[in-house]
């Protein structure tokens, strides 16, 4: 093991994936990854052990898990959610909504109801994101026009109320929409900045402490409730940590955080001695 100069232990749980972004857990006990050529992986980790089950001809961003332990991937190369059962087989759950299609699915998380938020980045500087809403069975909607400069990973607060949405670029930041009783996208604001980075991914612990992958540098902040921010893990090396892209909670208790790293062929583990918030896994039929 790693133990860089915040006492955070970094290992490498995996190896030989292929420059992986997406990671989630499964209601069936296992880690969920993909890779550049549309690769999806199966990861055990107890045994530390994965394969491939799936290959959709694309390029595998983020994922989420229903109950059924289907995979709802962001394809950016077929530019669709694509979903992908647990023999394997993939169909598209959705290519965006019928005037608006998908250009850069990035991201997706489900609420209570079975709505499904995706995070389209667009394109790199040219604030052309938006947030799509996709209902259960895969009606889909533009939600969210405002934050429009590169959204990228996303995760719901507690209790179901607000997104938490990295933001990549004009500033790099992490916002906060409302979900208002009706289901529409309410208010938003500035949690806070991040300068001089890219962040990525989110993900909240059952403290209420959130923390956020970056693509740029190589490190894991925490914010925590009280809204300190710190660093759980960096790495100037990039070895350990390279570029990564999200985070999940995994295991039996949560309380495994492990990371994609776009920029090498691992996932990575931290012992931060926590225990994740518990996701939505809806039973879609």
């Amino acid at each position: 093991m790693a133990l860089l100069d915040n006492e955070t232990e970094i290992s490498v749980l995996v190896d030989g994936l292929d420059h992986a972004e997406g990671i989630a857990w499964g209601l069936d006990g296992y880690a969920y990854a993909g890779g550049e050529a549309g690769q999806i992986y199966r990861i055990d980790i107890e045994r530390k052990e994965l394969i491939q089950i799936a290959d959709t001809g694309g390029f595998i961003l983020g994922l989420a898990l229903d109950a059924r332990n289907n995979i709802y991937a962001c394809d950016i190369g077929n530019k669709a959610i694509m979903k992908i059962t647990p023999d394997g087989s993939d169909s598209f759950y959705s290519k965006g909504s019928t005037s608006e299609p998908f250009t850069t699915p990035n991201y997706p998380a489900f609420d209570e109801q079975g709505n499904l938020y995706v995070c389209d980045s667009g394109d790199w500087k040219a604030d052309t994101g938006r947030i799509y809403k996709i209902k259960p069975g895969g009606d889909t909607e533009v939600w969210d026009r405002r934050l429009n400069t590169f959204p990228n990973g996303h995760c719901l607060s507690a209790d179901g109320n607000c997104l938490y949405v990295a933001m990549s670029i004009n500033p790099p930041r992490i916002e906060r929409i409302k979900i208002e009783s009706d289901g529409t996208a309410g208010p938003h604001e500035t949690v806070f900045e991040l300068p001089g980075t890219v962040p990525d991914g989110v993900a909240f612990d059952t403290d209420g402490n959130l923390y956020v992958s970056m693509y740029r540098p190589d490190r894991i902040y925490r914010y925590s409730a009280s809204g300190n921010l710190d660093i759980l893990a960096d790495d100037f090396e990039g070895t350990k940590i390279a570029c990564p892209t999200n985070i999940a909670f995994c295991g039996e208790n949560r309380d495994i955080l492990l990371s994609a790293n776009l920029g090498r062929w691992h996932i990575s583990r931290y012992e931060a001695g926590v225990t994740g918030e518990s996701l939505q896994y809806p039973d879609l039929g």
